[in-house]
């Protein structure tokens, strides 16, 4: 089977999983290497007046390498885009909630207000005569004391009133402060994601008008040259007998992760997207614990710095692998030196070699 020993947890629980992972043994567990690109073009048909030169390797060598890094730049734009969306939400919400806060403290002010007037009044309607006064002008002495008693719970009562009333209105004020520092972040943030989405649409059409000047036979050999490098990453991570220490069994909650991942497979990549019918990495990862009953952050970069970091040799099926030193990409590990991620623009969710990107690090959703 190739180095490393193959994981007890690789039938995954949908059936196209399991068909995928029993015919992928050899393809990240012990890596076939692809096909050697050509180096020529195909025959031209008679009816070309000239052949047409064929790109040389290395030229399509620096094509793919320009095009990993407008993917990437793309990637990184957006988990920028994600990350304000998320914040945008979180605030919108905050400015709602404060909305209603000062609803209710406006109605709190007005009904003790009343209450004040009312006290006002009362007080008015007594004469405003000091204690003595009523004392001496008293018939019955007993009944000004109990009478007094009244006075004093009631002055207490107004002194309290009082300072609901000064409370309430210093609520209503820091209400509005909060909301208004709230509405220059949604800005802030609005402003950020519009910028992001400039940048990601930018870098894609920039790599899409690159492979559009690609003929068809160089677009298939292109395609080898990404296969190939994937492969050597592959096979670079295996050569360290990694996968004989890598033995952990997935939880209940994994299981389930990695269930609704693997039922997302041929789905295409939509960069923001978190489902139903598109994703993008970090949506697929956070649908697919959203799914486990486990909420987690919406980005790659913020599950790589809120979740548990995990050993790689200690990782099980649901665990998610950060790539990249930025922390741009996200792929859910679910077992066989293999993940299952959704890649790039223009391609669908899919399962690929766990090594066959820089792995930044492993992060565990229910640890």
């Amino acid at each position: 089977m190739g180095p490393g020993k193959r994981s007890a947890y690789v039938a995954v629980t949908v059936v196209c999983a399991v068909t995928v992972l029993a015919t992928a043994g050899t393809a990240f567990a012990s890596p076939t290497p692809p096909p050697a690109p050509s180096s020529t073009s195909p025959t031209p048909s008679s009816t070309s007046s000239a052949p047409s030169t064929p790109v040389p390797n290395k030229d399509l060598e620096a094509v793919r390498e320009k095009l990993d890094t407008l993917y990437h730049e793309a990637a990184v734009a957006t988990d920028s885009y994600n990350a304000a969306e998320e914040k945008a939400q979180q605030q919108s919400a905050a400015i709602v909630d404060l909305a209603n806060k000062i609803v209710q403290g406006q109605k709190k002010l007005d009904e003790l207000k009343k209450r004040a007037g009312a006290a006002a009044a009362a007080q008015y309607r007594n004469g405003g005569l000091p204690d003595e006064a009523h004392l001496l002008l008293s018939d019955n002495p007993q009944q000004f004391l109990d009478g007094a008693g009244r006075v004093l719970q009631g002055q207490r009562a107004t002194r309290g009133l009082i300072a609901e009333m000064t409370q309430t209105q210093q609520d209503l004020e820091q209400y509005a402060a909060d909301a208004s520092t709230q509405w220059k972040r949604l800005e802030a943030n609005r402003k950020a994601k519009d910028a992001a989405r400039k940048k990601i649409k930018a870098r894609i059409a920039a790599a899409e008008k690159l492979e559009s000047k690609l003929a068809k036979e160089e677009k298939r050999r292109l395609a080898e040259l990404e296969e190939e490098a994937a492969y050597q990453a592959q096979t670079s991570w295996l050569s360290s007998g990694i996968l004989d220490e890598i033995n952990g069994k997935a939880s209940a909650q994994g299981k389930k992760a990695v269930s609704f991942a693997t039922a997302q497979m041929g789905k295409p990549y939509e960069w923001g997207a978190e489902g139903p019918k598109t994703y993008d990495c970090s949506g697929l990862t956070s649908q697919a614990w959203l799914s486990a009953g486990d909420p987690i952050p919406r980005t790659s970069q913020e599950q790589w710095r809120q979740l548990k970091h995990i050993d790689v040799k200690d990782m099980r099926p649901g665990d998610l692998i950060i790539y990249f030193d930025d922390a741009s990409h996200v792929g859910m590990y679910i077992g066989d030196g293999a993940i299952v991620h959704a890649p790039r623009p223009g391609r669908t969710v899919t399962i690929a070699g766990a090594g066959s990107m820089p792995i930044l690090g492993v992060v565990r959703p229910d640890a």
